[in-house]
């Protein structure tokens, strides 16, 4: 049989090479999947990895945050301490008040009571429902402490007066003490403490002077 003939405009030499290329591409795309192709096996067929990457090249880290970076995270430490300054300025003012009122609500208590003792005669009418009791000096640092355990035994609302004295050894007054309970219900009773300002020695002897309920 004659080989066809050429077609115009294509060389022979030309159809040739093509299908050589063709042969190599195909042949190369074998090898491909023949690389990547595990096939399961354990004995090392598959394809190898570095077990250590590499490392980044630090030769031109200078070790410095950016300069916007380095602001911001100044700024925002710089935001913090103020903050925390403000709150604790805050919550000092706030324990400063608290302490000036509890020590003029305590002043106002004092006052009052020593008014309304001012022209009691005798011990008062109300020595029967104040009982006294001492708090152990290891409580309170050595400083003298007195519990006095006021109780409404009447059938109305009340409010009282004492008056606590302080005596040295030889029985000299050396402190008084005023302290008042207001607006006690019925069988309702309160504690008001009674704190001695003078110095653990000499050792002092407290007395309830007076009790007067109004």
């Amino acid at each position: 049989m004659n080989p066809p003939s050429a077609r115009p405009g294509r060389p022979v030499r030309a159809r040739v090479v093509s299908a050589a290329a063709a042969v190599v591409l195909t042949a190369l795309g074998a090898t491909a999947l023949v690389s990547c192709d595990g096939g399961g096996d354990d004995t090392g067929g598959g394809p190898t990895f570095s077990e250590r990457p590499t490392a980044p090249d630090t030769a031109g880290f200078s070790g410095e945050l950016p300069s916007g970076v380095a602001s911001s995270a100044q700024e925002a430490i710089e935001s913090a301490q103020a903050s925390a300054a403000s709150a604790a300025a805050s919550a000092s003012a706030r324990e400063a008040e608290r302490k000036a009122s509890i020590g003029t609500e305590i002043e106002r208590n004092r006052q009052e009571a020593e008014n309304a003792l001012k022209d009691v005669e005798g011990r008062g009418n109300a020595l029967g429902e104040v009982a006294m009791t001492g708090k152990p000096r290891a409580d309170t640092g050595g400083v003298l402490t007195v519990v006095l355990n006021v109780t409404n035994k009447t059938n109305e609302e009340a409010s009282y007066a004492m008056q606590v004295d302080f005596l040295d050894p030889s029985g000299k007054v050396v402190e008084t003490q005023f302290v008042g309970v207001e607006d006690l219900e019925p069988g309702e009773r309160e504690q008001p403490l009674v704190i001695s300002r003078q110095p653990p020695e000499p050792v002092l002897t407290p007395r309830l002077t007076k009790a007067q309920r109004y």
